[in-house]
């Protein structure tokens, strides 16, 4: 399976598409982290964000031939991802506040560039503060900063992933960091956030490839 990681998402697809199902566990270890962290910015615990994962990798195989390009695979994964949690929320009669939002000043929130990862990254109760912090943090700000600072996705497809402007992704995102920077500043980079375990990963890899190997 290794000799096959370099393929890129484009190659990966045709190849699934044409038959070579076993390659389908590239793509769910590639875009595992970024589906556990979309999960669990929308505060879904540890094993309910798993069953999402699950059931969007299920999706995404079985729409796979019709993925056109015009957006990046993850991307299109993450919006199936988002998808699925937006309507998990919704048979639990969940409803967002929606607020108003204000302008702020465009400030890094993460500027202690002496942290020592290695140590902090493993630091369960530093961890526990900082998911936490962003269960706090209405979701219209939180789901910006899970986008753009946690899953690294630019300012446009930050843009059509939420159906909003980019100036407004810019706005919102300046809002959450602002909510964030008293407490996590000189504590966490941000993509130490949520970090996936590989224990879980091939977890996630093992109960897709069942599913989708009886479709």
């Amino acid at each position: 399976m290794n000799t096959f990681e370099t393929l890129s998402d484009t190659e990966l697809t045709q190849r699934i598409i044409a038959g070579e199902k076993v390659l389908y566990e590239i793509i769910v270890r590639r875009f595992n982290p970024y589906l556990y962290k979309i999960g669990r910015t929308y505060n879904y615990n540890h094993q309910d964000t798993q069953d999402l994962m699950q059931d969007t990798f299920v999706d995404a195989y079985k729409n796979l031939s019709q993925f056109e390009g015009r957006a990046n695979l993850k991307t299109w994964i993450i919006r199936i991802m988002m998808n699925n949690c937006y309507r998990k929320k919704e048979k639990l009669s969940f409803k967002n506040e929606i607020m108003q939002h204000t302008n702020d000043a465009s400030t890094p929130l993460f500027t202690n560039t002496n942290n020592n990862t290695e140590k902090t990254v493993h630091n369960k109760e530093l961890g526990g503060i900082i998911e936490k912090t962003l269960e706090q943090i209405p979701f219209d700000y939180r789901i910006v900063f899970s986008l753009r600072e946690i899953n690294g996705l630019n300012i446009s497809e930050t843009s059509a992933l939420l159906n909003i402007s980019e100036t407004n992704v810019k706005v919102r995102l300046n809002r959450a960091k602002t909510m964030l920077r008293e407490q996590l500043e000189k504590i966490y980079t941000a993509n130490e956030l949520y970090e996936f375990n590989l224990i879980y990963c091939n977890e996630i890899v093992e109960s897709v490839m069942k599913k989708i190997n009886k479709l």
